[in-house]
């Protein structure tokens, strides 16, 4: 007579096909017949006529079960989708048996055994799941094509503290109690996700748990977490950390950064152990990835590319980005110049690098040649303690001489400096070095202290010598200072920096974007792509060694070096470049003579707004400059118009482009005059060796797959250029999508082309707006409110779904404009929301149903100058809705 016990039967569960639900019988390890609930979409795929093109093994880890893995199963994943209950858990059998790793690992063996499952197959693991999922993978080799792995951890060395989660949740007086006592764990597990999951997602979660009989299983699979030496599995726990190096399968790791228990620690071991591995980490996702992110969407397109039609056949290898401009080795690895200058009679003394104090006051000077003999004697110090060729450095130095310094003693050398500069803020700052899984952080003390707080990886370099105390707190190991000295002594000493300059194809830099359009992305560039683009910059804005270049944006001061020319950046927050005044920006101009001068978008209407403040100096500083340029968001007529009259004798210039790709097409003031009105800001024709192509929308807004050059055709703007940046770093998904058409980088922005081949910038392309009355691009209605009197800046956005979306304008008003205040919105005056209507439909042909005033439209923190248009959708929706809308 059998003494098992008997088995709730499973529910129907929301998003699962009941038809995919199915049990059976199996052995297990122990020769004990067990009964196992897995989704097996063969019943769908066969109804369907489709022959699978192999097999998803998913494995879900601790407190899950298959239902984590419901979204595989999809249309678009012709695979037969597998995804199993663990014994113990889920609606499969409560056993009473303590499972180790080793056991788990055998009994799914022996379930793919009862299934006949055979080849191709392609593991999927999250939590503990992912490594029991690597042992399946390592004892069924012969049958495994592929691995994907989505926020687990593969090993945990002898002496390493566990997650703090973990570290309580082991503690023998605290585990039973929060695991099988209550269900503590397994709704801590479930309130994770931001914003909360939806209720019958969370009930759905509890239901296979009810009971303290039910959750033993959490409390077993939490106690064989084998962090100690003498643990039972920690032999299995080694043998699969080491084993999984071997698998030389294409392999996808889909990541959640906010994950309190498998952090980024645990991903970058993953990397180090699977190098070959595509990358993607969904900011803002938490552990239940599968839950805050398309991560299906990302698996069924990483197969689509990976295997093709058939699984079956060993994979090509992955294709080279094509481009029509070969890589090609640049005439001379970037900063030749600062060493060619130095050794120049004619420019070896004259400033490389100017400095502002504060107020006016003069800063440092350094010269080309000591700027060269610093470069050179820091990266031979960086070499001596122990910096790498490919080691991830991330440099957070304010701008000026260190910072030039530091950056060039890392191209030099081969090092990858990451460049997360303090315009993101300190949450755009941390997400962006904690995502660039830096090896080395080298910085000045606030940062220390802020990467010490915040727990940012990385051995740590301070910029100058500290207290032996400061330098203990913050876990510094030397300083540049001193790192520069040993490098001088060392080749004082005969041993001259001999380091080979790194290969063309190799990393040089890690450039974050803004964003402007969602969490900061790190774009990758090459020594070639970064050559190509200081090369791109240089010829657009003419510079050279006689013609330095202030800096009003600070990340352009880092350009000057590798162009020849002396830089500065005026006295200013480099966080808030739209503060920068008119006399700060003269006081830098007169360091230099009669620079160049480049600034945010953000920072001009400041420049004229506190133009009245400029003593005399001042004034006849900007008059001498030359050129003035801006970039980073199209610049009205009417700006560069004003901003003649502080600086009558310079040639105004706007620059188009992006961090992945500076510069694409650049226009004059005379250019922007001879363009005249149009749809959109008109941003000019490509500069040398830029070809750009639109994308056509459809009725949706979408991209239709076709490229064209043909003249008033709106689409997304396609860029081919030899410094368009080479990838995102670990956002796989993300560079696949901006690489869709085939040869070319997908911007995001819409725009179109002229009968005169200028290209014309109308927005994102996410921020078209697909109205009942037809497609249109926001700027033509921002434009269109911007021309009603008093009226300072406008950003259109939409209610309703897509295709019947209804248009909604926030404005800035001259008189009520305060900016960096967030505030609710309020309707605007009936004379003013009449004449906005007005205009937009005279000038655009839609109709807007609101319009409302604000202190202060929502911008990125860097450039101070890009609508957040998504924010404001997301406001009107909750407003119209009659709901109490955040602040914006």
């Amino acid at each position: 007579m059998s003494t098992r016990r008997p088995q709730p039967e499973p529910p129907a569960l929301p998003g699962v096909d009941p038809r995919i639900q199915r049990t059976l019988e199996v052995r297990d390890h122990a020769g004990e017949e067990r009964r196992w609930h897995l989704l097996d979409s063969a019943p769908l795929l066969a109804e369907r006529g489709v022959t699978p093109r192999g097999t998803l093994l998913a494995v879900h880890g601790n407190p899950t079960y298959s239902f984590l893995y419901r979204s595989l199963v999809r249309e678009d994943i012709p695979w037969r989708v597998i995804a199993v209950d663990q014994l113990e858990m889920g609606w499969s059998e409560r056993t009473g048996t303590t499972r180790r790793l080793q056991d788990r690992i055998t009994d799914l063996s022996l379930l793919t055994d009862a299934l006949d499952l055979r080849g191709p197959v392609v593991t999927v693991g999250h939590d503990w799941g992912g490594i029991v999922s690597v042992g399946w993978a390592l004892d069924n080799r012969h049958d495994v094509v592929g691995m994907v792995l989505t926020n687990t951890g593969i090993h945990q060395r002898i002496g390493e503290q566990l997650p703090r989660a973990l570290q309580l949740a082991t503690t023998p007086a605290v585990l039973p109690a929060t695991t099988s006592i209550t269900d503590a764990f397994l709704r801590t597990t479930l309130s994770l996700s931001k914003p909360a999951l939806p209720r019958e997602v969370q009930d759905a979660y509890l239901a296979p748990y009810r009971g303290r009989s039910r959750r033993r299983g959490i409390e077993t699979f939490v106690a064989d977490i084998p962090a100690a030496e003498d643990h039972p599995s920690r032999a299995t726990l080694e043998r699969l950390a080491e084993g999984i190096r071997e698998m030389q399968v294409p392999t996808l790791f889909a990541w959640g950064p906010k994950d309190i228990t498998f952090s980024d620690r645990y991903l970058r071991d993953l990397i180090a152990r699977v190098p070959h591995a595509a990358v993607h980490r969904f900011e803002g996702a938490s552990h239940l990835v599968w839950e805050d992110a398309d991560v299906a969407g990302l698996v069924a397109t990483w197969l689509a590319d990976t295997f093709g039609e058939d699984a079956s056949a060993p994979p090509a290898p992955a294709p080279a980005a094509v481009s029509t401009y070969a890589e090609q080795a640049p005439a001379e690895p970037v900063g030749a110049p600062i060493a060619r200058l130095a050794a120049d009679p004619a420019h070896a003394h004259g400033p490389a690098v100017v400095e502002i104090a504060g107020h006016g006051t003069a800063g440092r000077e350094i010269s080309w040649s000591l700027l060269h003999r610093r470069v050179e004697d820091v990266a031979c110090g960086l070499l001596a303690h122990g910096v790498r060729p490919g080691d991830r450095v991330s440099v957070l130095i304010t701008p000026g001489a260190d910072l030039t310094v530091v950056l060039y003693a890392c191209l030099r050398i081969g090092a990858v400096a990451v460049i997360a500069d303090a315009g993101l803020g300190v949450d755009g700052l941390t997400r962006a070095v904690i995502g660039s899984h830096p090896d080395w952080i080298i910085g000045i003390p606030k940062a220390l202290v802020g990467a010490r707080a915040l727990g940012w990886p990385g051995r740590r370099i301070s910029v100058e010598q500290l207290p032996t105390v400061d330098r203990r707190a913050l876990g510094v190991e030397t300083s540049i200072a001193q790192l520069a000295a040993e490098g001088a002594r060392m080749r004082d000493l005969g041993a001259p920096l001999d380091a080979p300059h790194p290969a063309p194809g190799a990393d040089a830099a890690v450039l974050f974007t803004s964003g402007s359009t969602g969490p900061a992305k790190g774009a990758v560039y090459t020594h070639a792509q970064l050559g190509a683009m200081f090369a791109a910059v240089g010829d657009t804005l003419r510079l050279d060694p006689s013609r330095g270049l202030v800096a009003g944006f600070a990340p352009f001061a880092l350009l000057g070096p590798a162009l020849g020319a002396p830089s500065v950046v005026p006295d200013m927050d480099v966080t808030r470049p739209g503060e920068l005044t008119a006399q700060a920006l003269a006081d830098a101009v007169d360091a230099l003579g009669s620079p160049a001068v480049f600034t945010a978008p953000a920072a001009l209407r400041n420049i004229l707004d506190t133009a009245a403040s400029l003593d005399d100096r001042g004034r006849a500083a900007l008059a001498r400059v030359p050129s003035f340029f801006s970039a980073g968001a199209p610049i009205p007529a009417h700006l560069l118009r004003r901003l003649k009259d502080l600086m009558p004798a310079a040639s105004a210039l706007t620059p188009y482009g992006m961090t992945e790709c500076l510069a694409v097409t650049a226009i004059s003031l005379e250019g922007i005059e001879a363009a005249g009105e149009g749809s959109g800001v008109c941003v000019g024709t490509p500069v040398p060796r830029v070809e750009v192509a639109l994308a056509p929308l459809d009725a949706e807004g979408r991209t239709t797959g076709e490229i064209t050059q043909e003249p008033g055709v709106t689409g997304e703007i396609l860029v081919r250029a030899p410094h368009v940046r080479d990838r995102y770093l670990m956002l796989w998904g993300t560079t696949r999508t901006s690489r869709r058409f085939e040869g070319w980088y997908a911007t995001g922005d819409a725009g179109h082309l002229d009968e005169d081949g200028r290209l014309w910038v109308e927005g994102r392309t996410t921020h078209v707006l697909a109205t009942a009355e037809g497609l249109f691009t926001p700027v033509r209605i921002e434009e269109a409110a911007e021309a009603v009197p008093t009226v300072r800046r406008a950003g259109a956005a939409v209610v309703g779904p897509r295709g019947t979306q209804q248009v909604v304008v926030v404005l800035e008003t001259e008189d009520d404009h305060r900016p960096g205040r967030a505030t609710r919105p309020r309707p605007a005056s009936p004379a003013l929301q009449e004449a906005v209507r007005r205009g937009v439909r005279e000038a655009a042909g839609v109709g807007v149903v609101a319009v409302f005033t604000t202190r202060s439209l929502p911008t990125d923190i860097r450039h101070n100058s890009k609508i957040d248009r998504a924010a404001l959708s997301r406001w009107a929706e909750q407003t119209l809705r009659g709901e109490r809308a955040d602040a914006l």
